[in-house]
């Protein structure tokens, strides 16, 4: 049985009608299933002439807007839904009938890949951070290279544009990559158990979406569940929880220490840091744009994935030095008062920001020192894991935002603020020449911001004006 065939005559719901449920809008029309799609928002679309257009388009598609819609639901034999829909939290799972298949975008990609006689190859990331940098720089390097790869997921576009598919069988679009590079949430993984990936990478784990997943525990398990999916594990030797548990999976590792034959590492050469895999020398972290020992786990982990895919060590470490890096994560702001400002507006949870302070601190010398800007909304996160390198590391500690009072009780002296703006003119009268100071909020944006880019804008404006003074 295709998995056309298995769709025919059903009752399928799309779950979502945002960027993700529209990709899964337009993939089932093309291929002439009919289908629903249910939103609990009144207006998703962006005015009522866009939803119009979307209806005279989709004459296949049932719309159904401003509630979920139970007899819709209890009815679905296939239930394609949005990663962002909670369906325990939002009740849809009592809805949900124990005959109905409930997959994601990424499952239903993987289903139709997998059942074509040349499928896509598939390199795929997870983890509480770095995982939007380490797919961006694997793209970036296949692009370079010369292999025919796309960003899909989580970020860049949605995956089941890559299929292009107009029948089914196994015609193909022109364009359609060899290889899929997949940022995986854990929320999209909840739903995929189809995918066979060339390797798969859990890069870290540290509290996270805990008001969804309740428990660090069940956290773990679901990002856990990318590795029986793959061929090759790819593992941080800096975090346990990383590793995988498929008996008998082959594996690759990185860490900060210097690697066994076959892994990735660190060792020093001529008194600098050196990139190496087993013991040969790739280069140097000096000649590497993204600061901080985070990141040089971030390049360890690409080069892993990469080499996996059959792709050129040598060439790839040859541009690693192209790739600046992506807009919020630990990006430096240009200023002309002698500060280092790094916007990392994208650490919206406790990992990121540990990982922020731990890869820029040893950065500094003399007598410089870190001011940290932190708080946000932290969605249930336990913070106390700060604690200790607040102390270690931080000298000035800025919070504001819904749980900022709560990361400001492990430290003293602390200064709590209103406003991101009130945040930055408070450093700026602090810092002094060669300090650093760091927006890592620890929680995301939302209490106070549209997103984090839209944060992490407003603290590079902010950076920018001319209120303020340093020393």
């Amino acid at each position: 049985m295709t998995w056309l065939t298995a769709f025919k005559d059903k009752n399928i719901v799309v779950l979502g009608a945002g960027m993700t449920g529209l990709s899964c809008l337009r993939f089932l029309h093309a291929q002439d299933l009919s289908f629903a799609v249910n939103d609990s928002r009144p207006m998703p679309f962006a005015n009522t002439e866009e939803q119009t257009q979307y209806e005279n388009d989709y004459p296949n598609a049932k719309f159904v807007f401003g509630q979920w819609q139970q007899s819709l639901i209890s009815n679905a034999d296939i239930i394609v839904a949005s990663p962002g829909i909670d369906l325990v939290n939002e009740g849809l799972a009592a809805l949900i009938s124990k005959h109905c298949q409930v997959i994601g975008d990424v499952e239903l990609f993987c289903l139709v890949n997998y059942s074509r006689s040349n499928p896509m190859n598939m390199l795929a990331v997870t983890g509480s951070n770095g995982k939007s940098t380490v797919v961006s720089l694997l793209a970036y390097l296949a692009k370079v290279i010369g292999v025919n790869a796309a960003l899909a997921g989580n970020i860049g576009e949605p995956i089941l544009d890559l299929l292009q598919l107009k029948h089914a069988g196994d015609a193909q679009g022109a364009h359609q990559p060899d290889t899929a590079i997949v940022e995986l949430s854990s929320f999209q993984l909840e739903t995929l158990s189809s995918m066979q990936a060339i390797a798969a990478s859990v890069l870290n784990l540290s509290d996270d979406h805990l008001d969804r997943h309740k428990t660090l525990a069940n956290y773990q398990a679901i990002k856990q569940g990318i590795y029986p999916q793959a061929k090759v594990a790819v593992v941080s030797r800096e975090d346990q929880a990383t590793k995988s548990l498929v008996a008998g999976q082959e594996t690759i590792s990185f860490g900060l220490n210097k690697p066994e034959q076959g892994h990735f590492g660190l060792t020093i050469i001529d008194h600098k840091q050196v990139l190496m895999f087993g013991d040969q020398a790739l280069i140097s972290i000096d000649q590497l744009p993204l600061a901080g020992m985070h990141n040089a786990l971030n390049y360890m982990a690409a080069l892993a994935l990469g080499y996996c895919a059959g792709w050129s060590l040598s060439l790839m470490t040859e541009n690693l030095a192209g790739f600046t890096g992506l807009a919020h994560r630990c990006q430096r702001v240009a200023s002309d008062d002698n500060i280092q400002w790094i916007n990392d507006s994208k650490a919206t949870n406790v990992g990121a920001t540990l990982a922020a302070i731990s890869g820029l601190a040893p950065t500094l010398t003399g007598k410089n020192k870190l001011i940290l800007i932190a708080g946000g909304d932290g969605k249930g996160a336990d913070f106390s894991a700060l604690k200790s390198i607040l102390k270690r590391d931080v000298s000035q500690l800025i919070t504001l935002g819904k749980d900022g009072a709560e990361i400001a009780s492990l430290m003293r002296d602390v200064i709590q603020v209103d406003s991101l703006k009130e945040a930055v003119n408070q450093a700026k009268r602090i810092a002094r020449h060669g300090d650093l100071v760091l927006l890592s909020p620890a929680c995301a944006s939302i209490d106070m911001f549209k997103n984090y880019m839209v944060r992490g804008e407003q603290f590079i404006a902010a950076v920018n004006a001319k209120e303020g003074s340093c020393r």
